[in-house]
């Protein structure tokens, strides 16, 4: 088994890097005016949903004792799951704020010129930042060895994707009409290839 202390700094270490990521492509975002916004109250729970299973109980599994009680051994193994999931989300947190450039946005929103991505790994995935936030969080749970603070954070992920996806691309299809239906026949939602 190994020390929990090297699961809980390799998850710090990739949450600085993705808010590294991800704090100039938030300021471009609010730099640009929107011309829709779906930002309603469910979008606001799901949001602080995120917090709380992404940030809070984490940093309290990390900084204090309060959930120590749900500690279990950190294997080699799981470390070793989450050393690969947490590279191969880095990467694709990376490439999707870079393809999509202006575009981006925390929640459901469209900007002015708002453009269709299609190329990059937009080009073989609709949702690539979905797919590595599950990465993201998958890491986090095999980093984290605590029955809460581990899988928190693909809990709530996985609540807020069912919740936002058919929104998102209802909002894509009306914005771009045929030009996104054709994308979305020939594209997967989170897996080249296969879904």
């Amino acid at each position: 088994m190994l020390n929990p202390l090297f699961g809980k700094i390799l998850f710090l270490i990739g949450t600085v890097v993705s808010i590294g990521i991800r704090v100039p492509h938030d300021k471009i975002s609010k730099e640009t005016k929107n011309i829709y916004s779906g930002k309603d109250v469910l979008e606001k729970v799901l949001l602080l949903l995120m917090l709380l299973g992404g940030f809070l109980l984490p940093a309290l599994f990390i900084f204090t004792s309060v959930l120590s009680f749900a500690d279990y051994p950190l294997s080699p193994l799981a470390f070793t799951g989450g050393v690969i999931s947490m590279m191969m989300y880095l990467w694709l947190f990376y490439r999707s704020h870079a393809d999509l450039g202006r575009n981006w946005s925390v929640s459901l929103e469209l900007r002015e010129n708002h453009e269709l991505v299609i190329s990059g790994v937009y080009k073989a995935i609709r949702h690539p930042m979905y797919t590595a936030i599950f990465l993201g969080m998958a890491s986090q749970a095999f980093l984290l060895a605590n029955w809460i603070a581990g899988p928190s954070g693909f809990f709530v992920f996985t609540i807020m994707f069912a919740a936002r996806l058919r929104r998102e691309e209802r909002m894509m299809a009306k914005q771009f009409g045929e030009s996104y239906e054709e994308y979305r026949a020939r594209t997967k939602r989170l897996i080249p290839g296969v879904w």
